[in-house]
């Protein structure tokens, strides 16, 4: 168990846990995982109210019929597996559908994934209330030491107005959420950006920590609607994602978050978030005594996980020490952890002369 803690008011339960404070110099960047959680409102004849991991199309075929496009999408952004959720049944009216969103976010708290997405547009008299308490989950769970990036899109006519889906980005803003405001066409039909926002979820998930999705192919034939420079320009600064088609190809303009950071940086964030305090629990809570030998080894042991990365490509300038500014004993210890991390390049500048 780890988490965001305060030094006013610290956890009492075992655990390693971990602050991380942004510093100017040092941003925190990169990171890729492989699990996709999608709940499922159509389904076919599988079971309501039960959890599918799939890895294989054809699994998704055979579990859920028709209904299984959004896994489809899901896998062929890149996936390693989809954690489905057959949500069941709401009763009638708003009151019941609201309650149908909460508890199907509950059912996922408990379960591990790397991103969350839905599977299509949420009726639009509670698209922005369902929307505004999936993005509250998100942050909730981040401050009790669980991380994940959360995919959001809209209507078909929001799309058709880049200005609308930058609203919802400024709605959204936060480090831990991305929020696709293209559709797209492919094989004769249109996704809304909701409804393609699982195969986004899987490219995010299927990306290496050392890679960026900024300018991958997205294997489509169009965007349904194609965005003028000074609109993808007011796109970005919103910390929206836009897919572009550059007259060839369908792409990627720019992994970015709504909080107007990198993707890529974000998932490094939870990388470490997510990786230290599992190595810690499995191997050293309770294990070590809180002495200098045992304070050493657990500093070489965090150290040697961020060197892993460093030769990945991931990050650079490691330092791994206890926090000077707090005393280590009794059955508590505080550690000061800093890394510059590796970007990709993203934007190159030439100067020609002649």
């Amino acid at each position: 168990m780890g988490g965001k803690w305060d030094a006013t008011s610290l956890p009492v339960r075992p655990g390693l846990y971990i602050n991380f404070v942004e510093a100017a110099a040092a941003q925190i960047k990169g990171g890729a995982r492989g699990t996709v959680a999608l709940p499922l409102f159509q389904y076919g004849k599988a079971a309501a109210g039960e959890f599918y991991t799939v890895e294989k199309e054809k699994e998704a075929f055979d579990l859920f019929g028709s209904e299984a496009g959004p896994v489809i999408l899901v896998l062929q952004g890149g996936a390693k597996e989809v954690l489905v959720y057959t949500v069941p049944a709401a009763g009638e009216g708003a009151d019941a559908v609201k309650k149908q969103h909460a508890d199907l976010l509950d059912e996922f708290e408990a379960r591990p994934f790397n991103v969350f997405v839905y599977p299509d547009e949420i009726v639009s008299t509670l698209q922005g209330e369902v929307q505004n308490k999936i993005l509250s989950w998100c942050t909730r769970n981040r401050d009790e030491g669980k991380h994940f990036l959360t995919v959001f899109g809209g209507s078909a006519a929001d799309d058709k107005n880049p200005a609308a889906g930058n609203t919802r980005s400024t709605k959204l803003a936060d480090h831990y959420a991305v929020n696709l405001i293209t559709g797209v066409s492919m094989n004769g039909k249109e996704y809304s950006s909701a409804q393609f926002a699982p195969y986004i979820a899987g490219l995010i998930a299927g990306t290496g920590i050392n890679k960026s999705i900024t300018y991958t192919q997205v294997r489509v034939d169009d965007v349904t609607k194609r965005l003028k420079n000074s609109e993808i320009k007011s796109a970005l600064e919103a910390g929206s994602l836009v897919l572009v088609h550059d007259g060839e190809k369908v792409k990627v303009e720019q992994g970015l978050v709504t909080g107007k950071k990198k993707i890529r940086a974000m998932r490094a964030r939870q990388a470490v978030a997510m990786d230290i305090p599992k190595t810690a629990s499995e191997s050293y809570i309770g294990k070590l005594d809180n002495n200098a030998d045992g304070q050493v080894a657990l500093i070489s042991a965090i150290k040697a996980y961020l060197e892993r990365l460093e030769l990945n490509n991931v990050l650079t300038d490691i330092v791994v020490g206890l926090d000077p500014g707090r005393k280590s004993d009794g059955d508590s210890v505080f550690l000061m952890i800093s890394f510059t991390e590796i970007d990709s390049m993203e934007r190159i500048f030439l100067t020609i002369q002649v």
